[in-house]
């Protein structure tokens, strides 16, 4: 892995990583290297829904009923470090 300390970043694409250091990875992880592949590919995709998840939902927010409800008046006090200044 001293490719990110060699070059200071990340790599921009896969063939930046010597397949050494992947099959290195896969056997640390204790499976093969087309399922660590495999895992790679699904993560990504997971994090890329995520993102568009979270994009979608974004556009349906209210802040102004965020607002009302994170400052509405309540008969508790918040728990300390929970305070917020207005």
């Amino acid at each position: 892995m001293k490719f990110f300390q060699i070059k200071g970043r990340f790599p921009a694409y896969h063939k930046e990583v010597p397949k050494t250091a992947i099959e290195l990875l896969a056997e640390f992880l204790g499976t093969s290297l087309n399922q660590f592949i495999a895992m790679a590919v699904a993560e990504k995709v997971s994090a890329l829904e995520t993102e568009d998840f979270f994009k979608e939902r974004a556009k349906q927010a209210n802040l102004k009923s965020f607002e009302d409800i994170l400052f509405r008046p309540g008969d508790e006090m918040p728990r300390e470090g929970d305070e917020l200044e207005k």
